[in-house]
């Protein structure tokens, strides 16, 4: 976070957005903060420059991949809750993917 502070030069404009829009073709950072459909037409721009699918990827999986990272790092879902500012710890566990890893000891449970 500190390294992108410093690159996008907003280290001195402590009241200002985090995450701003940019100026047309210049680029240049503005004082306005990003919008939910600024960050999803960026998503999708980075994902086609990728090579996927722009149906695959979305502002959620963003957010499945950041909750399921900090629970794979020791977080607690009680944590990861407070973060992505879920009402429920039920909501949460829906964006956590570290249950979709299937341990080698729960495949040697498979007896032939």
């Amino acid at each position: 976070m500190v390294r992108y502070i410093a690159a996008a030069g907003i280290a001195g404009d402590k009241n200002g957005p985090l995450f701003r829009t940019t100026r047309g073709k210049t680029r240049q950072l503005t004082r306005s903060p990003m919008t939910r459909v600024d960050v999803f037409r960026m998503i999708k721009r980075r994902a086609q420059d990728a090579g996927l699918s722009s149906t695959a990827v979305c502002c959620h999986a963003f957010r499945a991949t950041g909750i399921t990272a900090y629970l794979e790092n020791g977080g607690t879902l009680e944590h990861a809750q407070q973060i992505a500012a879920h009402e429920s710890p039920r909501t949460t566990k829906l964006y956590d993917r570290t249950i979709d890893q299937v341990g080698l000891d729960e495949i040697e449970r498979i007896a032939i």
